[in-house]
């Protein structure tokens, strides 16, 4: 399983976006490195390069984990949403953005809060198995076919006539 995160949005949720960012980026990848040991799932986080990247999209490895800057005039809403519909139905994606969440809720991938993430990798000490929501068995969303809705239409005029 692949975890694909907003990683300003986790730093936004937990300790706001005011101060020394590269201090931030930094605790933030030292605490998914932390996961990464204890859960051994893949773990990318992308921040935004957008304004200040550079013209190619960056990619470092560091202690295991993936770090995606954008580049220059993209935003990390793009890179999430392109990474998850590669992924698909074997990632989580880690966003509050509502457009974001939506976007890969059509892939297959399940949305997580960056505030539930961020409340995860506060409780690190803690054991995994008591603080991490089990969020590996949410039904992932499917799009409805023309049966499904023509067995709700059906079903609806039943419940009229009766």
């Amino acid at each position: 399983m692949e975890i694909i995160i907003d990683g300003y949005n986790v730093i936004g949720s937990d300790t706001g976006l005011t101060g020394n960012l590269e201090h931030k980026r930094n605790s933030l990848v030292q605490q998914l490195a932390s996961y990464h040991k204890n859960k051994g799932y893949g773990v990318t986080v992308v921040f935004d390069g957008w304004r200040s990247g550079s013209i190619d999209e960056v990619e470092q490895k560091r202690e295991g984990i993936c770090i995606v800057y954008s580049r220059l005039g993209e935003k990390a809403d793009s890179v999430i949403v392109r990474r998850a519909r590669k992924q698909s139905t074997g990632c989580v994606v880690v966003t509050s953005d509502r457009e974001v969440r939506n976007a890969v809720e059509r892939f297959g991938a399940v949305a997580l809060y960056a505030g539930e993430f961020s409340d995860m990798l506060r409780n690190l000490a803690r054991s995994f198995d008591e603080v991490e929501p089990d969020y590996l068995r949410r039904k992932h969303p499917r799009k409805e076919t023309q049966d499904d809705y023509r067995k709700k239409k059906e079903s609806g005029e039943r419940s009229l006539i009766n």
